[in-house]
């Protein structure tokens, strides 16, 4: 962290733009492909995973607040929003996993284990996102430099989104495949 005098490097600017790459990744294919993987390989239909993105969004509405609350106050020897970053990595990982496999059940069975799956992984996203974007505003106190860093992390996690959306699709095709 830089005193108030003190600029970031451009290695700890980009450090920081990269974490939100690295998220990007990840976010932009449920983003671009789940609501087909849902409808046309899951057989779900349009109708209900409407829904379920509606109503996954009110529990994200309320989850954010609820996790900035819980970082703020949270008191370790890394830091408030480390923690958080590092460890619910390992459940958006899994969880960003399971998603895309959807065992063979009923019709309710795999509407369940949609809101199941990616309820949580939406919960898991804000549990990292929440504190990574509070980590911006403890980084320097020269809102100068936290303006710079802003730049950088959106500037990375548009890359990444472009990246996803421009290379995922056609190598799907080339790979086959739903």
């Amino acid at each position: 962290m830089a005193g108030a005098d003190e600029k970031l490097s451009f290695t700890e600017k980009l450090g920081y733009g990269l974490g939100d790459t690295a998220s990007n990744f990840y976010f932009q294919v449920f983003n671009i492909f789940l609501l087909y993987y849902y409808t046309d390989v899951f057989g779900l239909s349009a109708a209900a995973v409407g829904t379920m993105f509606l109503v996954t969004k009110v529990v994200d509405a309320a989850s954010d607040p609820i996790m900035g609350l819980i970082a703020d106050r949270t008191q370790t020897r890394w830091g408030k929003f480390r923690p958080y970053i590092f460890w619910a990595a390992i459940p958006y990982a899994i969880l960003g996993y399971a998603m895309f496999a959807g065992p063979d059940l009923s019709n309710t069975g795999k509407l369940i284990y949609a809101y199941a799956t990616y309820t949580l992984m939406m919960l898991a996203y804000t549990a990292i996102n929440v504190p990574y974007s509070a980590l911006m505003g403890v980084i320097s106190p020269s809102s100068i430099e936290r303006t710079k860093v802003a730049s950088f992390r959106f500037i990375c996690a548009f890359a990444a989104a472009w990246l996803i959306g421009t290379f995922v699709t056609p190598l799907k095709n080339i790979l086959g495949g739903g």
